[in-house]
């Protein structure tokens, strides 16, 4: 275990599960997590090309996810080290990235569609569960982690097919960073190009 991979492991225990003010209920929750299942699904319907779908699941992206957040989470023990400038930078990159990324994983579920099944409280925040059904295959889920750490009701995480989004966007972070030897302004050129 390299130095990177063990400062990751237990930072990851420490902010996976942040702390967060209490107004946020189970309704509001599914309800924010209704809302965006809705608009996705609009968009994987829309028949638009794979450019135009990953304009709209950005914008989606940066309307209903504590973007500050992720990125934050992304860069980890690196971002105590970058620079104001370069945060927003990699933040800027980062959105990006994700809703490419994550925007071409949505495309594929053309045909299908995502539904809001239950939520319940995990620790400090609440996990809304949905299940994604596509032509020919068998239904999994797409799990949303919501809070209002921020101020206001976003997720902050997202589980497909228990992957992880956040370690394993800090995980890929890294990689390029270790790439790039640590020099911070070549990995966001890098992550500007990736996804």
């Amino acid at each position: 275990m390299d130095r990177r991979t063990f400062l990751a492991s237990v930072t990851a225990v420490a902010v996976t599960a942040p702390s967060f003010g209490w107004a946020l209920n189970n309704t509001q929750a599914k309800s924010l997590v209704g809302h965006l299942v809705d608009e996705i699904n609009t968009v994987i319907s829309s028949g638009k090309s794979e450019s135009a779908m990953i304009r709209e699941f950005e914008s989606i992206f940066k309307r209903y996810s504590d973007t500050s957040y992720i990125a934050a989470y992304a860069m980890g023990v690196d971002g105590r080290r970058a620079s104001a400038a370069q945060k927003k930078a990699f933040s800027k990159a980062f959105t990006s990235y994700i809703a490419r990324k994550y925007g071409k994983q949505f495309r594929s579920f053309a045909g299908g569609r995502l539904e809001v099944q239950d939520v319940k409280k995990v620790k400090s925040f609440y996990q809304v569960r949905t299940m994604a059904f596509l032509p020919s295959q068998s239904p999994f889920e797409v799990d949303f982690h919501v809070s209002d750490r921020s101020g206001k009701d976003l997720f902050f995480n997202l589980h497909v097919e228990g992957i992880n989004m956040l370690l394993t966007e800090r995980e890929e972070v890294g990689a390029m960073l270790d790439k790039r030897k640590g020099n911070i302004d070549k990995m966001i050129a890098d992550l500007s190009k990736a996804g």
